[in-house]
């Protein structure tokens, strides 16, 4: 089971919501510091273990910034993911660059800052060599096993992912990357998503241990580095049980004991894992309505939190003032967009609700605010950090109309 706690008071968050616009996003900077420290203690067996942050999930360079002044680098997988790392001061081999279906500008950009380019095709070693004009000394290939593995429920099948090396192939990557130059070398795979299951992850280094074995003696060329990927969940509803890096730790531990036998660095790109449960949209109640359903309309809606309706997935709500109240209410928990699946919650008991309740929707600290959009002209609201000191940061401010409309002409503009 997951305790589900805000962590303000009634009193502060209800001030706090008093004076600045809702919905927001809000984050906890010692709880995700925690984090970061359990894992690093997790995996301390390893020298020159790096989580990757998945910058995807809370591309906030306040964020980034933090979580590089821990010793995390950066997972990126965008031109404006590169610039936030640089931004937040990480920089070389302490990004890694994953991408697909990759523009030139991109790699360009990653080559710069000096990052590990972790090539998903056998024809992105060409494209680099053509938009560098060189081919880099670290290299990394994004491995797909195809029916070799199975993907968790969420990501899906291998042999049907876009992404990745297939097994045929990842010899030649890493014997033509060698014949361009490349000296140094790291092996990645992502085969999960919000994978609960500790065992999953587990066999997934378990996969790459005799994967890199396997080239190393097919090949000749030694792996310095593999990333197991992200894929960590996190426990989304109450009776969710997390993962235990701890417990994680030590069972790769032993697995790398028993199958490697040279220093290999190990690493991860865990993003939800890290913020997920340290974020929170707070919304405020506008309308009650009583129709064939009960619906409680809000000031949020899915272009503030697309998870819900984008995947069905689930995310606690809890009403401050009111956590002692019976949930003997069925509600749909909706927004104001033109789309009838814009709902945080279906059919979810909760306490009796009337305007002006603030309503605290749970794990948002990562794949929320980031995956936000602007159908119906909604703007998208600010972010603020929970200090450890207590005190609370802006960190991004919400756009306004003329953002909105800064891009568009007066007038056609003939080319």
């Amino acid at each position: 089971m997951s305790t589900k706690v805000f962590p303000l008071p009634e009193s502060e968050i209800n001030a706090f919501a008093a004076k600045v616009e809702t919905p927001f996003h809000i984050y906890d900077e010692a709880a995700i510091e925690n984090n970061v420290r359990r894992i690093q203690r997790a995996f301390a067996w390893n020298e020159g273990f790096i989580n990757y942050f998945a910058v995807k999930a809370l591309p906030n360079v306040n964020i980034v910034r933090m979580l590089g002044s821990l010793g995390f680098g950066a997972d990126c997988s965008s031109l404006a993911e590169l610039i936030i790392a640089e931004q937040a001061g990480i920089t070389g081999e302490r990004i890694m660059f994953t991408s697909n279906d990759t523009p030139d500008e991109e790699f360009r950009k990653a080559y710069e800052l000096g990052a590990v380019l972790n090539l998903d095709d056998i024809t992105h070693i060409e494209a680099v060599e053509r938009a560098v004009g060189s081919f880099p000394e670290t290299v990394s290939f994004r491995y797909n096993p195809g029916a070799e593995r199975t993907g968790n429920a969420i990501i899906g099948n291998p042999v049907e992912s876009k992404y990745g090396v297939t097994r045929s192939q990842i010899f030649d990557c890493y014997r033509i990357a060698k014949e361009k130059g490349a000296k140094h070398f790291m092996l990645h795979t992502m085969v999960a998503s919000n994978e609960l299951d500790a065992s999953y992850i587990v066999e997934t280094a378990r996969m790459l241990f005799m994967l890199v074995n396997e080239i190393r003696k097919k090949t000749g060329i030694i792996i310095e580095r593999v990333d197991l990927g992200g894929g960590v969940g996190i426990p989304y509803r109450p009776e969710d049980k997390a993962i235990s890096f701890e417990k994680l730790g030590d069972e790769i531990h032993r697995l790398y004991e028993e199958m490697v036998d040279y220093p290999l660095k190990v690493s991860f790109e865990m993003g939800r894992a890290i913020t997920g449960p340290y974020g929170y949209l707070v919304t405020r109640v506008r309308h009650v309505a009583h129709k064939y359903k009960d619906y409680v309309g809000v000031d949020a809606t899915m272009a503030d939190l697309m998870r819900p309706a984008m995947y069905g997935a689930y995310h606690h709500i809890t009403v401050p003032g009111k956590d002692d109240w019976p949930h003997d209410h069925k509600y749909d928990v909706t927004g104001s967009l033109c789309e009838n699946n814009d709902k945080f919650a279906i059919n979810r008991m909760l306490p009796e609700l009337e305007r002006g309740d603030l309503l605290i929707i749970h794990d948002t600290g990562a794949h929320g605010h980031s995956m936000g959009f602007n159908y119906n002209g909604k703007l998208r609201h600010a972010e603020y950090l929970i200090r450890k000191d207590g005190s609370i940061a802006m960190i991004r401010r919400a756009e306004t109309i003329e953002d909105y409309l800064r891009t568009q002409l007066d007038e056609p503009l003939e080319i």
